[in-house]
């Protein structure tokens, strides 16, 4: 095996530590608490599913693989609930570590590429970048949904908190963004999200 071979297979091998990071969110139907894993899987085949929602025409693919990369630098970072204030305030640093730490592990120019790819959804600029984060956004919610809020009533979270989170899912996607004004609403009538 080439040295290049060997550090993709690394690399691999690495990003299996994916499946053991768990998040907040519970799978549908009150499942287990999801990983990192399955939340981007999750994503990249909505993704797929519910492109001709996007705002602005967008490379699938592009979004796709941006998806199944976004978390993994919570190998090292570890899984930053969304509407956690404290641990949002180190997430940056924290993920930039975990950023050089993990995609150096690959041979320099996919490094490069990951890099970039990884950045690129950072950054929310590109009509790829907004249309993953609307994915997102829009994943857990409709788990938090179909678990009758439970995971948004443990952590105390209001409507408003859920809102604002939903911002950049307007970015992306006009019309996903009104279905997840319909779902939270919808919620916000079960009493499972204060208003």
């Amino acid at each position: 095996m080439d040295d290049r071979m060997k550090k993709q297979l690394d690399f691999a091998l690495e990003i299996d530590r994916e499946k053991n990071v768990f998040r907040q969110t519970h799978l549908s139907g009150h499942g287990r608490r999801e990983n990192d894993a399955e939340h981007a899987w999750h994503m990249a085949v909505m993704a797929y599913l519910l492109r001709e929602y996007a705002n602005e025409n967008v490379d699938i693919a592009k979004v796709m693989i941006m998806s199944l990369i976004h978390d993994i630098v919570e190998i090292d970072a570890g899984d930053t609930y969304a509407y956690d204030a404290e641990g949002l305030k180190t997430q940056k640093a924290r993920e930039d570590a975990a950023k050089e730490r993990i995609f150096s592990l690959l041979p320099e120019d996919q490094r490069r590429e990951m890099t970039a790819l990884f950045d690129e959804f950072e950054t929310c600029r590109t009509p790829e970048s907004r249309f993953a984060h609307a994915m997102d956004n829009l994943q857990p919610l409709i788990l938090n949904s179909s678990n009758g809020g439970g995971d948004w009533k443990e952590h105390g979270v209001s409507a408003e908190q859920v809102y604002a989170r939903q911002s950049k899912t307007r970015l992306g996607s006009e019309k996903l963004f009104e279905v997840s004004d319909e779902i939270i609403r919808e919620n916000i009538r079960k009493g499972n999200l204060p208003a």
